[in-house]
């Protein structure tokens, strides 16, 4: 052979060792011709898989989720293992207070959100080897614009008179009466049937037949979180109150006597000389329930269209005494100082309101006006005969009572 020949057979078989060489780099040191050893990727994925923590986190609403309820939405869950950490702040940086349930499974806010409000979760738990997950999300709350809100009235745990409804206003006309009002319960300790009636697109009082039973407890339930009051409009909304029913009293004012008689449990229990409205400016009739109490307040006759011809008010007195209100369009049982004593029992004189003898400054008990005031509940009623004027709007005021039972259910939307 010659030297040519040989060095040629030498390169090719360096060629061929060095290719054995190379493929034995990349396939690992240790693998057989097969593949099939401990470090081909099969075996890694496996591998890998065994590290992993078993723990699965579940957070709610969705990563990225739009128009979530303040109320129910947020809380993080977690199966195969238990919680060890989770941080939720609003986008302010505000850390929002939570409650881990005891099997440490699942974890809520123990305050309600803020609407119109992005937040994130960031939520840790481990399975039974100890092995850790993690789990992120951020979601924004119901806006303002999307959501809708009822005031109520009366308040939680309040004592009010037996004339008092349930009175709900609604700060977006509601188009879907019927899924709102299945929203909302009153109930009474008394057994009283209760309906409700709306009376337009934002407002729906709810009572019983007849007077609350006195002593009884009224339950207002309202579960309105995610209810669809309107296209695209949710509630927020989940509460309960409760707010007692006091004594039974009624007061019954008659223009023509010019006297009125206060009642309790059916009996009269004090007769007040009184100055209804005058024969220009007549008293509503009809039964009105007291719906605001002030010890002073003013009173100028512009804000109910009561002007001289420069338009100014026909009266504005500023420090009227045991003012309470009987409607919203301004009609009040109300202490008057300014008038002669002899006018209470003899003369109507007054624009609509009825006056009971008072001092000014309203801090003489002993007045006719003052015993009224100091003896009287929101919610008591007032029922005014004789003035020949018409009988009040069931929605002027809280005056649905001015409704027959048939004409009141009939407004209901269930």
């Amino acid at each position: 052979m010659t030297d040519s020949r040989r060095r040629r057979n030498l390169m090719a078989a360096s060629a061929l060792l060095g290719g054995v060489l190379l493929l034995t780099g990349c396939s690992g040191g240790d693998a057989d011709a097969s593949g099939g050893g401990d470090t081909s990727q099969a075996k890694v994925d496996e591998a890998a898989a065994k590290k992993s923590s078993e723990a699965q986190i579940t957070i709610t609403p969705k990563d990225g989720s739009n128009n979530a309820s303040i109320n129910n939405a947020a809380g993080v869950t977690v199966s195969k293992g238990t919680l060890t950490d989770v941080t939720m702040t609003s986008q302010d940086g505000k850390s929002v207070a939570g409650q881990l349930s005891a099997d440490k499974k699942s974890w809520k806010p123990s305050v309600q959100l803020e609407r119109s409000t992005t937040y994130k979760l960031a939520a840790e738990a481990k399975d039974s080897e100890g092995r850790i997950a993690h789990e992120n999300a951020s979601f924004t709350t119901v806006s303002p614009a999307n959501s809708f809100i009822g005031t109520f009235n009366p308040d939680n745990g309040v004592k009010v008179g037996v004339g008092m409804p349930v009175s709900i206003n609604f700060d977006k006309a509601i188009t879907n009466k019927t899924a709102v009002q299945k929203g909302i319960t009153v109930s009474t300790s008394s057994g009283q049937e209760v309906a409700c009636h709306w009376f337009n697109a934002n407002r729906m009082d709810c009572r019983p037949e007849t007077y609350w039973k006195e002593g009884s407890t009224v339950t207002l339930k309202l579960a309105l979180d995610g209810v669809e009051g309107a296209s695209g409009v949710y509630g927020v909304q989940q509460k309960t109150v409760t707010f007692q029913i006091g004594r039974n009293q009624v007061t019954y004012v008659d223009a023509k006597t010019k006297q009125m008689k206060v009642t309790q449990d059916g009996k009269v229990v004090k007769t007040i000389p009184i100055s209804a409205g005058s024969p220009e400016n007549k008293t509503y009739e009809g039964q009105m329930v007291i719906s605001e109490k002030f010890k002073q307040t003013r009173m100028n006759g512009a804000t109910v269209g009561f002007t001289d011809d420069d338009g100014k008010g026909e009266y504005d007195i500023k420090d009227v005494p045991h003012a309470m209100r009987l409607t919203n369009s301004g009609t009040f049982i109300h202490g008057n100082y300014w008038g002669a004593p002899s006018v209470f029992g003899n003369v109507n004189t007054s624009h609509g309101c009825v006056g009971l003898q008072d001092k000014k400054g309203a801090k003489d008990s002993s007045t006719p006006a003052a015993w009224f005031y100091d003896n009287t509940l929101i919610g008591d009623v007032v029922v005014v005969m004789n003035t020949g004027d018409k009988t009040v709007a069931p929605d002027n005021g809280l005056n649905g009572w001015n409704m027959d039972w048939a004409q009141w259910k009939a407004g209901s939307a269930v």
